[in-house]
């Protein structure tokens, strides 16, 4: 077993509330309950030693690893080739009433031999309250309880599983030949609840066959079908694992401390909800046909903007839990050596604090993509809707943090200003389709004040390209967003030469860099790898702008970088490896835009391709 596998060395399966990441080699490393952003059960992702693990592998010399999807499913299997025979190890979360939050979650383990004799070795480490906390131990027969502080963990084992104990953890060889099958089941719950009822080996592939059901059945409704239905389908499953059903609301990423550069201390708690992914995942959800999901994320969005501001005085924050709480306060978790090294491990997330202007517009537009804005948040919430963009006309013309949540100070971000405009626009646009009661000449006069600031002060004309901030000639990959938003056509001038531009400075094979750290200092150490939203954000522009063969050659090519089961990280570093919080859900609304988009493109090309 390696200490740290690569980070995208893992599958995901989850039940709508949580999840649990899984290697290649069979060590599920990651794994929180009874939310994506409660403390964790299992963080070998972060310490081998401290953090947690449990492990159910091969024990042979020499062994072969692959690992699969059960097609259009969140079903992980886990196959073992040895020199005696093969087995599998398929791994899932039931599926029961998601929208019911619950603090009792279940994951399967099934071991199978399809040929041959196979060994297994099963290890159960967990290590509750991010492994700040002990445990006792009760072994009795087939079932061992770890009782943590507040919370439980049992582990039934059905069929030749014999548990035994070693030290405050459970270790079992079990040896399984062609046809046979056993599982273990492990339950988490609140302490005060009552233990699992036994179930047994029929009943647990019983629970296999709904959970199958269950995947196929909400896949049926997927509307798409272009030429990468296989990335988008495990896009689309991926983003509905990454959403806290009870709320609507999905979560950035399902980990905490993955660094954006090895030994780096870029390294945040992604496993909150940020608004500005409201921008393409409503657009997006509802294009391939989940408008379920778009409508409860819309709707939750509906409710920040009712709760009133937030705890900085403003009215929204950038990111909330996936109940809505906005405090997310930031600690560093020390006793975790981070993941091969990289410290510090941080749980909480300090940019919650930050001001980032481009919230507002990023709210307006996933609201307004709605039939009507008052469908989405009814009469009381255009009413505090409009109480914000009136706010928004007052306060729309200061320096910010921007949207990569930099720490070396504010600037006048020239993407803040252009989500500023979105607000202001879409809000025109709504109240003129409505008739609602608002200052519409307010709002128009603020809207072109914006737009005629962002032509003068963020535009280089001796570069001939938009730029990150006011006064300065540095490039940032965020306003590959300004023609998908409206602000400018996808074939003006401007907008092709700032193309250019970034093509030539940001731009590595078809990989794209947010920014430059050297030349726009972030107040962090170190570099970052390419970003991969950024990366499809490009193919999306290049598309639109007519240049079909260099987007579909550049999302090909970004497509060779997804993991062995089509995941996406936050980044790709130097040498094509994966990096950052895993698997992003950002990336993969991107992924599905622009393969919407390159396919809208190419469809209504010449006959000869429409090649520039």
């Amino acid at each position: 077993m390696r200490r740290y596998p690569p980070i995208a060395d893992h599958g995901l399966i989850g039940d709508l509330q949580t999840c649990a990441l899984v290697s290649s080699e069979g060590v599920l490393d990651w794994f929180c309950s009874p939310r994506f952003d409660s403390p964790s059960i299992f963080a070998g992702l972060l310490d081998h030693e401290r953090g947690g693990f449990f492990a159910l592998t091969a024990d042979a010399p020499r062994v072969t690893t692959r690992q699969l999807y059960l097609a259009d499913t969140a079903v992980l299997v886990t196959r073992f080739l040895t020199s005696d025979g093969v087995g599998e190890v398929v791994d899932f979360m039931p599926v029961r009433e998601p929208r019911t939050a619950t603090d009792r979650h279940r994951i399967v383990r099934i071991l199978r031999v399809v040929r041959g004799r196979v060994r297994f070795t099963l290890e159960c480490r967990p290590r509750f309250d991010y492994g700040r906390r002990p445990h006792d131990l009760v072994v009795d027969g087939a079932t061992a309880r770890f009782a943590g502080p507040g919370t439980h963990a049992y582990l039934q084992a059905l069929g030749p599983v014999p548990l035994e104990a070693d030290g405050p953890d459970v270790r079992a060889a079990i040896v399984l030949e062609t046809g046979e099958r056993a599982a273990v089941v492990l339950t988490v719950c609140d302490a005060d609840g009552p233990a699992p009822a036994a179930t047994s080996v029929d009943e647990v592939l019983e629970s296999y066959l709904r959970v199958n059901r269950f995947w196929h059945g909400w896949m049926s409704r997927c509307r798409y079908r272009g030429r990468w239905q296989q990335m988008v389908n495990r896009s689309a499953i991926t983003l509905k694992l990454l959403t806290y059903a009870p709320s609507g609301a999905p979560v950035a990423a399902p980990t905490m401390g993955l660094p954006e550069q090895e030994g780096g201390e870029r390294n945040w708690d992604y496993r909150y909800t940020w608004i500005r992914d409201a921008s393409l995942s409503v657009r997006a959800m509802r294009e391939i046909g989940f408008t379920e999901e778009a409508d409860a994320f819309r709707a939750w969005l509906g409710r920040r903007v009712m709760a009133g501001e937030a705890p900085s005085g403003e009215p929204l924050q950038i990111m909330y839990r996936v109940d809505g709480d906005p405090h997310l306060a930031e600690e560093v978790l020390g006793h975790l050596e981070g993941w091969r090294g990289s410290a510090p491990v941080r749980a909480g997330n300090g940019a919650a604090g930050q001001l980032q202007l481009d919230v507002y517009g990023e709210v307006v537009y996933a609201l307004a993509q709605a039939a009507t804005l008052t469908e989405a948040v009814g009469y009381d919430g255009w009413q505090r809707s409009a109480e914000i963009l009136d706010w928004l006309c007052d306060h729309w013309d200061r320096p910010d943090e921007g949207i990569w949540e930099t720490r070396g100070g504010r600037e006048d971000f020239t993407y803040s200003r252009l989500m500023c405009w979105v607000a202001m626009d879409r809000g025109v646009r709504q109240a003129t389709l409505l008739a609602r009661p608002a200052d519409v000449a307010r709002w128009t006069a603020t809207r072109d004040a914006v737009m005629r600031q962002i032509m003068e002060r963020g535009w280089d004309g001796e570069r001939r390209a938009f730029v990150q901030h006011y006064g300065s000639p540095v490039l940032d990959a965020s306003l590959l967003l300004m023609p998908v938003v409206g602000f400018i056509s996808p074939r003006d001038p401007r907008w092709l030469s700032t193309l250019d531009a970034i093509d030539r400075e940001l731009v590595s094979d078809s990989l794209v860099y947010r920014y430059d750290p050297a030349a726009s200092p972030d107040g962090l150490r170190g570099s970052e790898g390419t970003f991969s939203l950024c990366s499809f954000l490009y193919v999306h522009a290049l598309a639109r702008a007519g240049r079909l063969q260099q987007a579909r050659y550049a999302f090909d090519k970004m497509l060779t970088y997804a993991n062995h089961v089509g995941l996406f990280a936050e980044e790709i570093g130097p040498t094509g490896e994966q990096l950052g919080n895993f698997p992003q859900a950002f990336t993969h609304l991107a992924l599905i835009t622009a393969a919407l988009a390159l396919d809208e493109e190419l469809d209504r090309a010449p006959a000869d391709g429409g090649w520039e």
